[in-house]
């Protein structure tokens, strides 16, 4: 494989995934109660509690991008 292809590949993967982050987040401030709902439903669960849980799981997946997509990326392109 290529520093090319693996620069593509790094740089759509990225993409792709911030693009579900953002979706997310959107469905995460516009829909917050129908989301809490749907996870009462299953788990006993405070709002705050519920909040908690996505601010850290949004922020964890977000570092994820940048580690493993975005960083090499980004060294890749500096490289070529």
């Amino acid at each position: 494989m290529s520093i090319e292809i693996l620069t593509g590949l790094l740089g759509w993967a990225a993409a792709l995934n911030y693009a579900v982050l953002c979706a997310w987040f959107l469905v995460f401030a516009l829909a917050h109660d129908w989301m809490f709902d749907v996870h009462k439903k299953w788990f006993r669960i405070t709002p705050e509690t519920f909040d908690v849980i996505h601010y850290s799981a949004l922020a964890f997946y977000k570092l994820g991008i940048f580690l493993l997509f975005l960083g090499p990326y980004i060294a890749l392109k500096i490289i070529t």
